[in-house]
């Protein structure tokens, strides 16, 4: 009940009275102990979500009656669980002081905890001093080897901060593309949404849920591709290959041809997808002399 009070932002007190007023439902008992759920946390965020809007108590237990009956406003308060619910597969997990002290260095660092609660990274377990709630695992895992690999806390949690800013512009400008497009029609009209409305809708959402990650995922491994080619390729260029060795020429390229590149590619990318598409050619055909060579060779020492 603790975990679910620090996840919600509701008390225990006010849980226990929404439990005895029957708004929430009795936890899972397992052996001694009393387990909630995720629904118990999305039903929690309905109830809040209600009072914000004005509701009472009385007429959101109704509502939601009236819901877990697939009657009323099912439609819009399913919509609302969609929206709310997880976003990832990923399961919180817990670990003890020790056993992160342990994964980073076993040195205790009190700053770099205190940033990591902070940043969301971490969260105290209330009534635990000794432990934490770790809302992303993978999150967590990749802090532990960028600092075995040598990068400080500091500079880790930096990085955090930067690339939260601008995966949470991506979120913003995904909601607004996929309102403008996609749920206009149902948020725009002159009247609330009918249950049907809000079941479409809410299916539109867990549809569209793991496509947005994946979108980022494709266009992550798209960028970091290039980049990495081409930071590798200057690395090459001004340590490992002589200053002689290389040289520049330029290269008169048909008009027709280079307004069939920037169609393809844009304008910004023509250069660089010529100089790959040559260097790929090149590639190419010394594999074919390779082939070549070694079909000749292999002629030569039959026997007649």
């Amino acid at each position: 009940m603790e975990d679910l009070a620090h996840l919600s932002g509701a008390t225990v007190r006010t849980i226990r009275a929404y439990q005895d007023r029957g708004l929430l439902p009795r936890p899972e008992r397992r052996g001694r102990a009393n387990v909630y759920a995720d629904a118990h946390l999305v039903r929690l965020r309905q109830i809040a979500d209600l009072l914000d809007r004005g509701y009472g108590l009385a007429s959101i237990k109704e509502l939601l009656e009236a819901w877990d009956a697939g009657r009323g406003l099912g439609g819009v308060l399913g919509l609302v669980a969609e929206v709310d619910g997880p976003w990832t597969d990923e399961e919180a997990a817990r670990i003890s002081r020790a056993e992160l002290n342990a994964r980073f260095g076993g040195v205790p660092d009190d700053t770099a905890v205190a940033e990591a609660v902070q940043l969301g990274v971490l969260e105290p377990v209330p009534g635990d001093d000794d432990s934490f709630l770790v809302p992303s695992p993978q999150e967590l895992a990749l802090a532990v080897e960028l600092h075995a690999a040598g990068v400080p806390l500091s500079a880790i949690s930096a990085h955090l901060r930067e690339l939260r800013g601008r995966v949470e512009h991506i979120a913003a400008r995904f909601l607004e593309f996929t309102t403008e497009h996609v749920f206009a029609r149902y948020l725009d009209g002159p009247h609330r949404p009918t249950d049907a409305d809000a079941a479409e809708a809410a299916s539109l959402v867990r549809r569209l849920r793991p496509l947005a990650q994946k979108t980022v995922d494709a266009e992550l491994a798209r960028a970091m591709r290039s980049l990495a080619v081409r930071s590798l390729r200057e690395h090459l260029g001004a340590g490992d290959v002589p200053t002689s060795a290389v040289r520049r020429r330029d290269v008169a390229i048909p008009t027709e041809t280079m307004w069939a590149v920037e169609r393809l590619v844009g304008a910004e990318h023509a250069a660089e997808f010529i100089s790959l598409a040559a260097e790929r050619e090149v590639r190419a055909r010394a594999l074919d002399g390779l082939a070549a060579s070694h079909g000749t060779s292999s002629d030569l020492g039959e026997e007649p």
